[in-house]
């Protein structure tokens, strides 16, 4: 919930100022990655590298596909997903709750160049490869998505499912 108020204040700065970084500013995504910050979140928390137990590659497709676009995951697994952008524009990764990811997508549509920098989100360029780290300690069902606007819009949608210990 933290971040969504954290999405939502830096929506109602871009608004009154102006100011924001676009998904296209290189200087963003190219700067040296910083610590997650470990805020848990209904559907995990961000994980540390030496505890990863499994890695998957999803592949960012210009179809408005992930792929794969359904993941079985164990609870208590930290998984290091690789995320490639095989396409031509830019892509994210971004997991969440469906009702998460539209209220995140919504303001993506308002504000299209807001900045946003959070453990659960990628940004990966075309041609591209990222990682994200991350430890599913709750089960459920989870999804993931592209929020860049038209992206989600078009289907660019995936599911997690955290498998009860």
């Amino acid at each position: 919930m933290k971040a969504m108020k954290r999405v939502a204040a830096v929506a109602a700065l871009v608004s009154a100022t102006g100011l924001a970084v676009a998904h296209g500013d290189d200087s963003h995504r190219d700067r040296p990655p910083v610590p997650a910050v470990k805020e848990q979140q209904p559907w995990g928390i961000a994980g540390d590298a030496k505890t990863v137990t499994r890695t998957i590659e999803v592949r960012m497709l210009d179809t408005m596909r992930f792929s794969p676009e359904r993941i079985d995951i164990r609870e208590g697994e930290t998984v290091r997903f690789i995320h490639r952008n095989d396409g031509k524009v830019l892509h994210e990764f971004v997991l969440g709750t469906k009702q998460a990811l539209d209220k995140h997508a919504e303001l993506m549509m308002k504000f299209p160049d807001m900045e946003h920098d959070e453990p659960h989100m990628i940004h990966v360029r075309p041609g591209k490869a990222g990682d994200m780290v991350w430890t599913f300690n709750r089960a459920g069902e989870f999804d993931f998505a592209c929020l860049i606007p038209g992206h989600y819009q078009a289907g660019m949608v995936g599911k997690v499912k955290v498998l009860p210990k």
